[in-house]
């Protein structure tokens, strides 16, 4: 059983009352100071009860038999119900409840014990005692009990001892954080009420003093109007203590004499925190008759413990300044590598993201972490309103991280442009990341990514993954992973310089039904930091979490789904969250298609066929004529340049001359000349909220471009006439040839 539990069930208490005052006989007449004799027995339960010190004996299991009176003072309860209960239930604070078990250890094994705990009493309030423990023996030599005797920390004769302890404790605590409010926090949690009623910390903020702690014991709230309150300016008179403190750059102490003592105030001591030669601002503590104290007076010797306190404070402030400004610098310098807060409106598209960085961690075996990652995420619009979607993570946290991912965000936006499949383009974006090791780190950064391609017309969805999570696919009320299951690929920069081999990356594609959602998110969503027992979420766990946070979001915006998903996982992320949310159109978009044989009179058939369509879209008369002008250039430029010339006939010198006679030549066995296949190419039109795209499809594999005609020329003024009309225009490879758009704006 515990040292602290419950005793054994018809357990005989082996220590009562009497074992506290245990002693021999008393003569007839006691002698007192001097050799004068008393005239009766003094009771050795009066000096029980009037000894300024609380005494609490406890019987081999931790249960409490007896208490004095000044307990009852020291840890703020009223009756006998702690009589019979566990001595953890004077309410030893849990972060100490190890090391009295180690006092009930120690001391049942014959040694003395000493140490500090801090109580919370019932009010709430915390109290620091120092206490010390002796073992209570039978006459037999048997160790029955323990007696533990304790007083309030820093208000005793060992306040040397006190001192350091009420340090280290500081020193602990402020080393939990370097954010500043949590570095503050710890500040007051530590000093108030153990060892001020009030305390106030005001930071110098540009060129004045701002109020950022106003802490009071027992929850006092001050009197409107009276003293500042955090957020608001103090302006301190030069005669002042906290103005003498700063000009002098140590602590201060003085008597309330003042407007303060109508509050109760009686002792004041105020000391700089200063860092590095500069003042950073003040910190003023204060005693008051609320805090109930024997002696609510500060002394000499406090002014040089609160010196002390303000040293480790200022340094301790000085330090979250420093994290929190290089912390902001790397924030913004990852965000203006991600894209802007609102993503752009696209055609057929709602979407939603969302990044997130994690607050600092001291962890990962590598210091405090800034927590800055390289999770990116991207939305790139491409030829004819189709769009390109990525989502990626780069290994590792920091400044270096989010360079690196700024870096492949470019390279992946530089790539996408041509319009090449996601399978090369992960290919190439692999290539670049291994390109990336540094002599100092000759192991390249290692990537996850994945890069989707989207149709809105067609609703197909493509991709590449790069060893990235596959996403949420919603449709209705269904919600479950996008299949992954052939596109695996390796991380990027996984296969390192001198290792022979390509990373395969495969290419997969589906048709989306209508009103289809996606959910691309980085790990730092189902990563979370352990939950209040300690435990973790798996990652399955945390999946099926976020898959019915989808599912009850599913009918919402994709603002909502986003803000479900995020939420999905309890607990303190940690690590940056990048997530977006996708959701298809539920309606059809316009388009017309046709193809026509790659012949000059087929450049009016495919005008007629673009101004009926612009007609039933309802497009103005001007913008109309000039979307078939650009037509008319774009299919003249195919018909002209981009069909396959037939090779020229060669004879045979010397060779007879052969007859192709009817009668002579039998041509049904299959001898002759199969008949040529005429070229073809395809008009497609699109139509969308804020722009019109036209495409021209050709087998033939050459790439156009621009001309510099001459003067005299006939020819060579068409491309120029689409780059210097339309808004964006360009060419694409396809798997049969090529495609060359424009787009035009409908505004």
């Amino acid at each position: 059983m515990s040292q602290w539990g419950a005793a054994e069930e018809g357990a005989p208490p082996a220590v009562g009352a009497q074992a506290v005052g245990a002693h021999d006989a008393a003569p007839d007449s006691a002698r007192g100071f001097g050799g004068h004799a008393f005239d009766a027995e003094l009771p050795p339960e009066t000096v029980f009860g009037q000894v300024e010190m609380a005494v609490i004996v406890t019987d081999r299991f931790s249960n409490i038999i007896s208490f004095n009176a000044f307990a009852k003072k020291l840890f703020g309860f009223g009756g006998d119900e702690f009589i019979g209960q566990s001595v953890l239930s004077l309410g030893i604070a849990e972060e100490d409840h190890d090391q009295a078990m180690d006092l009930a250890r120690h001391v049942l094994r014959g040694g003395v014990w000493e140490g500090t705990f801090c109580n919370l009493r019932d009010d709430g309030t915390p109290v620091y005692t120092r206490a010390q423990a002796v073992p209570l023996r039978h006459p037999s030599g048997s160790i029955d009990g323990v007696a533990i005797f304790a007083r309030e920390a820093l208000r005793s004769n060992q306040r040397e001892q006190d001192r350091y302890g009420l340090l280290d404790r500081i020193g602990t605590r402020l080393a939990a954080s370097l954010e500043l409010d949590v570095t503050l926090r710890a500040v007051a949690g530590t000093l108030v009420p153990q060892f001020a009623d009030h305390l106030f910390i005001d930071l110098v903020t540009g060129d004045k003093l701002v109020r950022r702690v106003a802490e009071h014991a027992r929850g006092w709230t001050p009197p409107p109007g009276t003293w500042a309150e955090p957020g608001e300016q103090v302006d301190y008179p030069y005669d002042d203590l906290a103005a003498k403190a700063i000009r002098r750059r140590d602590a201060v102490l003085a008597e309330s004499t003042g407007p303060n003592s109508d509050f109760g105030v009686t002792s004041l001591i105020a000391a700089p925190l200063v860092a590095r030669g500069e003042v950073l601002g003040v910190m003023s503590l204060a005693l008051s008759n609320l805090g109930r104290r024997p002696d609510p007076h500060y002394d000499e010797f406090d002014r040089t413990l609160v010196g002390a306190i303000a040293s480790r404070v200022a340094l301790s402030i000085d330090n979250a300044l420093l994290f929190e400004e290089e912390r902001q610098t790397a924030l913004a310098f990852q965000r203006q590598l991600l894209p802007g807060e609102r993503p752009p409106d696209l055609d057929g598209l709602k979407i939603a993201w969302r990044y997130e960085p994690a607050p600092p961690l001291e962890s990962h075996g590598q210091g405090v972490q800034t927590q800055v990652g390289g999770d990116w995420y991207d939305v790139i619009p491409l030829s004819a309103g189709r769009v390109g979607i990525v989502i990626g993570d780069v290994e590792g946290r920091g400044a270096r991280a989010a360079a690196v991912m700024g870096q492949l965000r470019a390279a992946l936006r530089a790539f996408a442009q041509d319009d090449k499949s996601p399978a090369d383009i992960m290919r190439k974006l692999d290539e670049w990341t291994r390109g990336m090791a540094r002599p100092d780190s000759p192991r390249p950064p290692l990537v996850s990514c994945s890069y989707f391609v989207y149709d809105a017309w067609s609703r197909e969805l493509t991709w590449a993954n790069a060893g990235h999570h596959p996403p949420l696919l919603a449709v209705g009320d269904i919600v479950g992973d996008l299949d992954f299951s052939r596109s695996t690929g390796a991380m990027l920069g996984m296969r390192s310089a001198g290792f022979g081999g390509d990373t395969v990356f495969e290419e997969e594609t589906v048709v989306l039904a209508p009103g289809s959602m996606l959910v691309l998110y980085t790990d730092g969503l189902i990563e979370r930091r352990p939950k209040a027992d300690g435990s973790f979420f798996t990652g399955e766990e945390s999946r099926g979490l976020v898959r019915e946070a989808v599912a009850r979001a599913a009918r919402g915006d994709v603002e909502g789904v986003a803000h479900a998903v995020f939420s999905a996982v309890p607990g303190e992320i940690d690590d940056d969250v990048a997530l977006v949310v996708i959701r298809t159109a539920p309606e059809e978009l316009a388009v017309r298609e046709r193809t026509f044989p790659a012949e000059p009179i087929m450049v009016s058939e495919a005008r007629r066929l673009a101004s009926d369509a612009f007609t039933a879209w309802g497009l103005g008369d001007d913008a109309a004529e000039t979307a078939c002008l650009l037509v008319s250039e774009i299919v003249t430029n195919v018909v002209l340049h981009a069909t396959n010339v037939p090779a020229q006939k060669r004879a045979l010198v010397g060779a007879p001359e052969l007859s192709f006679d009817e009668d002579d030549w039998d041509l049904s066995g299959g001898l002759g000349r199969p008949e040529p296949v005429k070229p073809e190419f395809r008009l497609r039109l699109r139509r969308g909220a804020r722009a019109l795209w036209v495409e021209v499809f050709d087998p033939d594999l050459r790439l156009p471009r621009i001309r510099n005609a001459g003067e005299t020329d006939e020819g060579g003024r068409g491309l120029y006439l689409v780059d210097q009309i339309a808004a964006r225009w360009g060419s694409r490879p396809t798997p049969n040839g090529k495609a060359v758009w424009f787009e035009l704006p409908l505004d």
